[in-house]
């Protein structure tokens, strides 16, 4: 029983193989390689060109919303500027006095 257990467990000694069939599969493993290394990357240039022209669109709604806040900012300035000057004239023109009864 020993020696069945220990040759079930034993190397089988290998035919030699032939050099035509070794190249073959060689060569066949390269191309698989060459494949496997190729097809992540065009798949991640696909995803660089997505977020750059992504970044492009977010650039160009940012720089929109910038311009159009400065243009509210402005205005909402400008609005400022003009009420507090108007107070300011009245005052110092003695404008319109309330009378208190």
């Amino acid at each position: 029983m020993a020696l069945l257990s220990r040759r079930s467990y034993a190397y089988s000694k290998m035919e030699r193989e032939d050099p035509e069939e070794a190249k073959h599969r060689l060569a066949q493993f390269l191309i698989y390689k060459a494949l496997e290394k190729a097809d992540p990357r065009a798949r991640q240039s696909c995803f660089r060109v997505r977020v750059s022209k992504l970044k492009i669109k977010m650039g160009r709604r940012l720089k929109r919303l910038r311009k159009t806040m400065l243009l509210t900012m402005s205005a909402a300035k400008r609005g400022l500027y003009k009420q507090v000057s108007n107070r300011f004239k009245r005052l110092v023109r003695g404008g319109q006095t309330m009378v208190i009864r």
